[in-house]
């Protein structure tokens, strides 16, 4: 059955999973698109949907950021999956730029890791809202509460505003399909979950006029090629609409849009015209890179470009405590 995506239009929800690796990021958003109605039935796709490149497969780790969407109620719920490993911060940093907030899943055993504090931090630097999952709660020895503790003090040490620092907090088994606010009163789940997204994770700034959208991520399809993927800023992007990408260098070229697609569940599904707020895949552009602009035909304007870390290594040394 394919939804309509139109009438949740005005009802949009843009959010980013971020976690250390193997705290079980990716169960989790599986589970999610299951509970949207989207996977009938688990057995049919096997496990890890989202980590479908060979090399994820072989090393059971998310490299490259996914984009999938949940229809729950009458909303929208984009969700991006992100690495986990400080390797990949380029990445992380461009796909965190399309989100209006994050859920911080953490291990109730392991609590708060390394990595978990560096993509944190790009997360609150750029003012998103955080939800906080305490996820494997079944797990011997876990210490769910203490693991809260641990989310607080990192959050305050990287510098959160209060707001940041007023974050709702669940408890739950991803494996085990459950989420709820008490990790003591086991639900059978996921939707306190979902409806945590909708009551603190802002709706996205709708605005209207000439077309925006910067682009932040690469697709590739062995048909159409290289694919545009970001969020549209302003004004409504159309099939078959003539375009200017604003290119990084300063340089302006003229062109045309062939199709847009939204994602729609685990695909990308053809759309007519996608309106500011929404992500979206542009197909049909030859020459563009990351940073790049895509604009209005006739007055183009470029967004600011994207800052992203190089590919060093950094590392903080403090003192032993």
């Amino acid at each position: 059955m394919r939804v309509n995506i139109l009438k949740f239009m005005q009802k949009l929800r843009n959010i980013a999973i971020i976690a250390h690796v193997d705290h079980g990021k990716t169960t989790l958003v599986d589970k999610m698109i299951m509970a949207g109605n989207l996977l009938r039935e688990a057995s049919k796709t096997g496990e890890l949907v989202l980590d479908n490149n060979d090399l994820e497969r072989e090393r059971g780790i998310t490299i490259l950021s996914k984009n999938v969407s949940v229809i729950y109620k009458d909303y929208k719920i984009n969700i991006i999956d992100t690495p986990g490993h400080a390797d990949f911060g380029g990445e992380v940093e461009r796909v965190l730029n399309m989100c209006d907030g994050v859920l911080l899943l953490v291990d109730a055993f392991e609590g708060t890791m390394p990595q978990t504090r560096f993509v944190l931090q790009k997360a609150l630097q750029i003012g998103l809202k955080p939800i906080v999952v305490v996820n494997k709660v079944d797990k011997p020895n876990c210490r769910p509460e203490e693991v809260y503790e641990m989310v607080f003090d990192l959050m305050f040490s990287l510098e959160a505003t209060e707001e940041q620092l007023d974050f709702p907090v669940l408890y739950g088994s991803a494996k085990n399909n459950w989420m709820s606010k008490d990790w003591r009163n086991q639900t059978d789940n996921l939707i306190p979950l979902l409806d945590a997204i909708i009551e603190h994770i802002p709706a996205p700034e709708k605005l209207e006029g000439t077309p925006q959208m910067l682009i932040t991520s690469l697709d590739y399809s062995p048909y159409t090629g290289r694919i545009a993927v970001g969020r549209v800023h302003r004004g409504t992007l159309k099939k078959g609409m003539n375009i200017t990408i604003a290119h990084r260098d300063g340089t302006m070229e003229k062109t045309k849009i062939k199709e847009v697609h939204t994602f729609e569940g685990m695909a990308r599904q053809e759309a007519e015209s996608v309106s500011s707020g929404d992500i979206c895949a542009v197909v049909g552009l030859e020459r563009f890179e990351i940073g790049d602009t895509i604009c209005d035909f006739e007055a183009p304007e470029a967004l600011p470009t994207i800052a992203i870390d190089e590919p060093t290594m950094s590392m903080l040394f403090t003192i032993n405590d």
